[in-house]
């Protein structure tokens, strides 16, 4: 883990929750305490309402892909490795949509309404990455 050397999401004070449930190997969605809007990416105030009461739910980690793109190529040297690699928005089933890397299966497997689960890349010790994989039948 100490050798990772692709970028790293650089932690915000309000978004230090949500790292701290991916270390756990927990998907969290911020809450908003006054209008109860789900959200989806970590923000300092609720974009519904402009509360800062902001609270933190367990999400179930599942979704369906709403869309993807597979990329193949013209990716920076930390990247090679990785292609081809998929990156779609993923609509949880608590209605937010997060964005991240496909994995575990064919990139030309991957389709639009495709059923995922997260699953967790320990990245460094202070970094676990959220990705997602089709869901076995």
């Amino acid at each position: 883990m100490n050798d990772y050397r692709k970028p790293i999401p650089q932690i915000q004070p309000w978004s230090a929750p949500f790292w701290e449930g991916t270390k756990k190997h927990e998907l969290l969605i911020q809450e908003c305490a006054e209008c109860g809007a789900r959200i989806f990416y970590p923000r300092k105030y609720c974009p519904e309402c402009w509360s800062s009461n902001m609270g933190w739910s367990r999400a179930r980690g599942r979704g369906r892909i709403y869309s993807h793109t597979t990329t193949m190529t013209g990716v920076e040297t930390k990247f090679l490795e990785d292609l081809p690699f998929v990156l779609a928005i993923i609509d949880l089933d608590e209605g937010v949509r997060m964005t991240g890397n496909v994995v575990d299966c064919d990139p030309d497997d991957v389709s639009i309404g495709m059923e995922v689960e997260v699953v967790f890349d320990d990245v460094t010790s202070e970094i676990t990455l959220p990705k997602w994989r089709p869901v076995k039948k």
